[in-house]
């Protein structure tokens, strides 16, 4: 049995795990990233997580661990293992796969966070056996990453594409970005604003006993049948119903699986989502060529994808 190390990097947690050539996760470690920290105090305990993962793994030798993927935010140069640049993590030019190849004396590749997620799920999640699939991340952003014949084609930025022309100003300094409607901020703003056209509602009386507006707080006055948030949601199914259609119709991915906080609705979101897409999509059948799936792997598909990623080496 052949073994790989893979390391998520998240801004709040990062994780290694040793994971075996089917993709099964055989032991992890979870440390807090510490994000304000300076960068090589950070990579010293990403190695401690590696140690630890190494050590839970029981029967497993060492000499049998034959490389380490490692996924980070941010942007990334994979040919040279090195963090571009990370906004939330402050992170510059940050050469963290030769770093950890010299302290672990092994073969260290860098992908992109969103790339290994989609890696993750293809190899052992919700696009298990498909040729292509796009696997879109609806969370703080709009994560997309794009496998093709078990492989990461690197550079998808989906959540950058404009659908609408000067539209909502989105954090890239654009206007009109998938992100800026799709993404769980993107539904959460349009929540906040149906909230105060309409405070004495159902969905206002929700949010205030929840204590906060969330992704989820409009699904919940859905389910109630209130007016407004059945506005809410059709108006930002809608929205993303038309980056996924442009995805579909330029790339023809045979499996979209959506993940992240909104991906966690499951069939509340993917039922109107899909009767959106199908009226959309480019042909005369009006019904998508992908399957739309929601993810199912959590955050293990990021450790997963960042192990799988680094079986050819």
């Amino acid at each position: 049995m052949k073994y790989y190390i893979g390391v998520d990097i998240g801004g709040t947690n990062l994780k290694a795990g040793v994971v075996n050539d089917r993709g099964e996760i055989i032991s992890e470690s979870s440390i807090p990233t510490g994000a304000d920290r300076p960068q090589d105090v950070v990579l010293h305990d990403i190695l401690k997580a590696v140690h630890n993962s190494i050590e839970g793994a029981g029967g497993v030798d060492p000499k049998d661990i034959r490389a380490l993927g490692v996924g980070s935010p941010g942007m990334i140069d994979s040919e040279t293992g090195t963090v571009i640049y990370n906004n939330n993590l402050g992170w510059r030019n940050f050469a963290i796969a030769p770093k950890m190849s010299e302290a672990l004396n092994l073969p260290v590749r860098l992908e992109n966070d969103a790339d290994a997620a989609a890696l993750g799920e293809v190899v052992s999640g919700s696009a298990k056996g498909a040729s292509s699939a796009m696997i879109i991340t609806l969370g703080t952003g709009v994560g997309s990453g794009y496998v093709v014949d078990g492989k990461i084609y690197r550079g998808c930025e989906f959540g950058h594409m404009v659908i609408s022309y000067g539209g909502r100003e989105c954090t890239c300094g654009r206007h009109g970005c998938f992100e800026a409607y799709a993404s769980a901020t993107g539904l959460i703003n349009m929540t906040k604003e149906a909230i105060r056209d309409n405070p004495d509602g159902i969905l206002a009386g929700i949010a205030a006993k929840e204590g906060t507006v969330s992704g989820h707080t409009v699904f919940v006055a859905g389910e109630e049948g209130d007016t407004v948030a059945l506005k809410v949601i059709d108006e930002y199914t809608g929205y993303l119903a038309c980056g996924l259609v442009n995805i579909i119709n330029g790339l023809h991915p045979e499996v979209i699986s959506i993940g992240g906080g909104i991906g966690k609705q499951g069939e509340r979101l993917l039922v109107p989502l899909r009767g959106k897409i199908n009226a959309e999509v480019y042909g005369e059948v009006k019904e998508s060529p992908a399957k739309i799936v929601s993810c199912t792997l959590g955050y293990k598909a990021g450790l997963i994808g960042a192990a799988m990623s680094v079986r050819d080496i």
